[in-house]
Formats: structure tokens, C-alpha cells, sequence
């Protein structure tokens, strides 16, 4: 690629943010927007990348993309709602006169994300930075996995369902709809599938007949959208018995001694 050593440069950096949701977009340092490969990268000047650091070791690669915030591309609101985060991103150059030849410089997931007086900065994280999290997991009393996951195995066919909002006050909102059982929706999700919170999803920390009360409340205006519910488990070993059948895949320890056994004195 002769553009690289060129003694006038073209070079001008890409990137390709792809959210969990769905939504990508492209954006590129240059002052007007590129087509590279049949997808569009506006022009976004501001954004600029640090130095990336990149090895042959395990250590993690990562690097940091710093630029202004615009409403049209990344917005602050959207930032700060969650919809960004875990996003893929891939960085790479292109000569801007010519713009069919790629050097890809990076790829990862956005990690730590800080806005302040309306500029971003965001932490790239290479695929080796999944080498620090834990390889062993710890002995709990209850259940590791997640309702409906590959380990736990419970059908969700029938355990979800679609409901409107009727209401919402603070994190607390009222359905058209009750759960199937008492406390059935308590550690679920629920999903936004309309309204200005479309693509979300929270946790769901409580629930009675037709009321739901999230981890946290609703990041926008919540009456009227269309939401999905899904069944939740409190992670015991009796709710896996007696309410799902599963305690062959029951993945815990209720039964396992705690530290306070060996804190005990002789005779007790």
C-alpha cells in the first residue's frame, strides 16, 4: 500500500460501531463523510484515537477514542441510557482519495465510557481482555445460571409475554397484564419494544398482579410502549423444585458447609 509512504498523506481513520441492539454506525476523522465497502462513515473531525497498544503477550490490548458528542451520531442521552455499552468496534485507516484498500488497526468492545463538558471518551478493549475475567467459578448456594440459559435448560417458550404500560411512576409500572404466578416476573427482564426506551432492557426487582418495579426507573417515558416480560427465579433450590422441575440442572451448592463451620468451638 503505497499510500502510506507517501510524502503528502491521505490517511484517514474509520470506525464501525456495531450495538447489541443492531444499530451501526460509521464514523471517520476526515472533514467529509467516506464509503468504504458499500457502508457510509460521516465525518465526525473531533474524534480522534490514542496510541493503541497492541502485543504478542496476554496482556489486554486496548486504546481510547476521544471526541465531541453529537445528537446526530452518539448522543450523550443514549450514552448515558446504556445503549452503547458492549458495542463492537472496529478502527481501521483508509486513504481518503481512494478509499477501497483497509488497515485494520483494532477491534473490540467499548469498556469505560466518560462524558464531560460534551466530550466523549471511550475505552476500547481488545478480545484478549476476556482473559481476566475468572476461569473457576465460586461454590454459592444458589443457582449460577440464568433462567432459560444452556445451563439451566428450562423452556422459555410460554414464559414470556407482551404487555403495554399502562403507567409509570418512578421505576414502578402498571401493565395491562398480570404475571402467571405470584412473584413470577421478580429477577426477570423486560425488554422495551416501543416508546422512546426501544432496545433497552431492565431487570425487573419485584412484581405483583400487574405491577412491576425495575432495578432502576425507566431512562425515558414509559406510558404506552410496548414492553416484553419474561419469567424470573429467585435462584433457590426450592423455586427450582417446586415451581420449574429442575433441580437436575440446579447449578449450586444449598447444602455445602459454610465458613461459620469452622469458626465453631468444640460441643457446639
Amino acid at each position: 500500500m503505497t499510500w502510506l509512504n507517501e510524502p503528502l498523506a491521505t490517511i484517514a481513520y474509520c470506525w464501525r460501531i456495531e450495538r447489541r441492539d443492531g444499530v451501526a454506525i460509521g464514523l471517520t476523522a476526515h472533514d467529509r463523510d467516506l464509503e468504504v465497502d458499500g457502508f457510509h462513515y460521516r465525518a465526525a473531525p473531533g474524534m480522534t484515537p490514542s496510541a493503541i497498544r497492541r502485543g504478542a503477550g496476554l496482556d489486554a490490548d486496548s486504546m481510547d477514542v476521544t471526541g465531541a458528542l453529537t445528537g446526530a451520531a452518539v448522543s450523550e442521552v443514549d450514552l448515558l441510557a446504556g445503549r452503547w455499552d458492549g458495542a463492537r468496534i472496529s478502527l481501521f485507516a483508509v486513504d481518503w482519495t481512494a478509499p477501497d484498500a483497509v488497515v485494520a488497526l483494532g477491534s473490540g468492545t467499548i469498556g469505560a465510557i466518560e462524558t464531560r463538558d460534551g466530550v466523549l471518551t471511550a475505552e476500547l478493549r481488545g478480545a484478549a481482555a476476556a482473559l481476566d475475567a475468572p476461569v473457576v467459578e465460586m461454590t454459592s448456594p444458589e443457582c449460577r445460571a440464568e433462567l432459560g440459559d444452556k445451563r439451566c435448560r428450562v423452556a422459555m417458550a410460554g414464559r414470556r409475554r407482551f404487555a403495554r404500560v399502562i403507567a409509570a411512576e418512578g421505576a414502578v409500572l402498571t401493565l395491562d397484564t398480570e404475571e402467571p404466578v405470584a412473584g413470577g416476573w421478580a429477577g426477570g427482564r423486560l425488554r422495551w419494544f416501543g416508546g422512546a426506551n426501544s432496545g433497552l432492557s431492565d431487570v425487573i426487582a419485584a412484581s405483583a398482579g400487574g405491577l412491576v418495579t425495575l432495578r432502576r426507573a425507566p431512562r425515558f417515558e414509559a406510558a404506552g410502549a410496548l414492553v416484553e416480560v419474561s419469567e424470573g427465579c429467585d435462584k433457590s433450590i426450592a423455586t427450582c423444585a417446586g415451581r420449574f422441575g429442575n433441580v437436575a440442572n440446579f447449578r449450586g451448592e444449598p447444602y455445602l458447609p459454610g465458613i461459620d463451620l469452622l469458626t465453631r468451638y468444640p460441643g457446639e
